[in-house]
Order: structure tokens, then C-alpha cells, then sequence
């Protein structure tokens, strides 16, 4: 460990039901470049399903921090059992906040990263708090329902009827994921034999909140206005591509960026052979690096002139980097539809 240049801690909060949630943070040994918050996807966790994220980003300057949701990882609570989505979301809003108000992180500039359900997670955080984030990593992000699988609404009535009766009930049919998310066999085994990781069927409220939550999410696209790189996979077959391109074309900010992987699967940073996760997190940190600078309307007084240059017909804001900034201090199963390629600049 004493090689690495950066440090790996642990610690159990509580949340406002009184509810012991697990937290973990990767701290580089120098002042990060900036913060990163990670939401992990459904039934996954931090400290070992993200350890891989963690410890790349730490690598690269930045202070990475995690939380198991209710319910998820080494966290208290009812296994995967999700009573309102918007208490993930309140969670996660406290203990992220209560991070970037250390007085040795205020001036730096905060960023979420959401993977597969976390980014649903992610960009429920940006609309509880538009001005608060600097930017977002979406990897394969649960906001919209495909066409191809979005339930009749005879079928979402009839169960949502029982919800409220058999909120638990694992009732819910589900191929097993894993096999379809993970391509590399050696990694796909280990994800498997991660014991924090929930296998099991969903339950009915779960799902359903889920589904709420992405139906919610579609139809508020284009209140999207934080800067976003989002990751997709084009063999995706457990969340849509055109989830991803979907967002990238309604979202009303000027700063985002679409890549679709040709070949890769769901898991990109997790279950890709080593190459192609190198791939991924080499344009991962890129984005990163171009705006880590880059300043919110919460660490300022005063007003921020943004320049702007336009990459292939995208307009891709530009955040000015000066000096006195810097002193003021960021589940859903569907086949692929849409084939598109990298559209603006990382």
C-alpha cells in the first residue's frame, strides 16, 4: 500500500431515519484536483464493485467518496428493498454536501458519477440542487424506459395496486444480469462471488420505483443543464444505448458529450477485458481534467463569463480556468437501436 498515492478509509454514518449507512473514500496524498461522488447501479456496491473506479481516480488527483444506499452493500436495511427512491437521492445529497462543506474542499469543484441506475441517482441530485454540481459521468444511465420493454400501463396499474399489500415480495421475473452486463468471464465470476452484491429477484416496490423514477426522469430531459460526459456501450443489452442518446439530445445543457463503446457491454468499467477499461477511464479522467477547474454559482459572487467553441455542430461550453477562479474554487433490459458516433469534443 505504500507504493499507492493515495489512501483508502471507511467510516458509518446515519442517515435522517436513523438508518447506518457505509461511506468510503479514496484521498490522493496531494491536494485533489477536484471531488467525485459515486452512485452505484442496483444491488451493487462501493468498496468492492467500484473499488476499480475509486482507485483510478484517486490515481489521477482526484478525492473520490462512496455510499452503499439503504438497503445496498455493507449499509443497513431491508436487502435492495427501495421504499421511495427519493431517499437514496435525500441520502445521498446530505452526505455529499456535508463533504464539500470541509473547510479544505470548499474551493474545489464537485462532480457526480452515476453508473446504470446511479445515474438516475445522479441526476435526481443535479435537479434537487441544479447550480450546486459542476458536471456528471454517466456510465449507462437508467433515465428513460426503452420502447422495447416499458411495461403496458394495464400491467403497472394492476401491480401497483399490490404494492402497497406485498411491498417486498420478490415477485419480479429477471434474467440474471450479471451474465448479460459483464463480458470478461474471469471478472464476470468475481462480481458474481461478491457476497454484498444483491442476485436475488427485485422486489415489487423496488420495481416499481424504479420505473416511476425513470418515467419521471424522461420526461424532464431537457431540465438537464449541469455539463455531462455519457458512456454506452453499443452491445448493451441491459440498459438501451438510446437511454444515452436520448439524454444527450433533449438535455438543454451547451456542455455534453456522448461516446458509444462498439463491442462493449453494460458493465464498461468493471467487466470489459483490461484494454477496454482502460479506454473508458483514459476518456474518463480526460473529461474530468478539462473541467475540473471549472466554478458553480454556489462558489461565487460574482458573475462567471463563459467562452464557447463549437466541435461537428455541438456547442460545448467552455469554463475560463484563471487564475482568480481557481482561487474561488463538480435496470432496464432493451437492445440497442440507435449507432452513433462521438459527437463532441472530451
Amino acid at each position: 500500500m505504500n507504493n499507492l498515492a493515495f489512501e483508502y478509509q471507511e467510516e458509518y454514518i446515519r442517515n435522517s431515519r436513523a438508518t447506518l449507512l457505509f461511506t468510503c473514500r479514496w484521498l490522493p496524498f496531494s491536494s485533489p484536483k477536484a471531488l467525485v461522488f459515486l452512485c452505484h447501479g442496483y444491488g451493487m456496491e462501493c468498496s468492492g464493485f467500484m473499488r476499480e473506479c475509486g482507485t483510478r481516480l484517486a490515481t489521477a488527483g482526484y478525492a473520490v467518496f462512496g455510499i452503499d444506499y439503504e438497503g445496498h452493500g455493507r449499509s443497513k436495511g431491508a436487502r435492495c428493498y427501495i421504499k421511495k427512491f427519493k431517499n437514496i437521492v435525500n441520502d445521498c445529497s446530505d452526505f455529499f454536501k456535508s463533504v464539500c462543506a470541509r473547510e479544505e474542499y470548499r474551493e474545489k469543484s464537485r462532480f457526480l458519477y452515476g453508473e446504470s441506475m446511479g445515474g438516475a441517482v445522479a441526476l435526481l441530485l443535479h435537479k434537487k440542487d441544479p447550480s450546486f454540481w459542476n458536471g456528471a459521468v454517466l456510465v449507462a444511465p437508467m433515465c428513460k424506459i426503452s420502447e422495447k420493454v416499458k411495461p403496458h400501463p394495464v400491467v403497472v396499474n394492476i401491480l401497483t395496486k399490490m404494492e402497497e399489500i406485498i411491498p417486498k415480495w420478490k415477485i419480479v421475473p429477471t434474467k440474471d444480469v450479471i451474465d448479460s452486463a459483464f463480458k470478461d468471464p474471469v471478472k464476470r465470476e468475481l462480481i458474481r462471488n461478491n457476497k454484498l452484491i444483491y442476485q436475488d429477484k427485485p422486489r415489487l416496490k423496488t420495481a416499481l420505483e424504479m420505473l416511476r423514477t425513470s418515467i419521471s426522469l424522461e420526461d424532464g430531459l431537457n431540465e438537464v443543464t449541469l455539463p455531462f460526459f455519457v458512456l454506452h456501450g453499443e452491445a448493451d443489452i441491459v440498459t438501451d444505448p438510446e437511454v444515452s442518446k436520448a439524454l444527450y439530445d433533449k438535455a438543454s445543457t451547451r456542455d455534453k458529450t456522448i461516446k458509444l463503446y462498439p463491442g462493449m457491454w453494460h458493465g464498461l468499467t468493471s467487466g470489459e477485458p483490461d484494454e477496454n477499461i482502460e479506454i473508458v477511464f483514459a476518456d474518463i479522467t480526460a473529461w474530468l481534467d478539462k473541467r475540473c477547474n471549472a466554478i458553480t454559482f454556489e462558489q461565487i459572487l460574482h458573475p462567471l463569463t463563459d467562452g464557447f467553441e463549437k466541435f461537428n455542430n455541438t456547442t460545448i461550453s467552455m469554463a475560463a480556468t484563471s487564475s482568480r477562479m481557481q482561487s474561488n474554487g463538480r435496470y432496464l433490459c432493451g437492445l440497442k437501436r440507435f449507432r452513433m458516433q462521438h459527437r463532441s469534443a472530451m
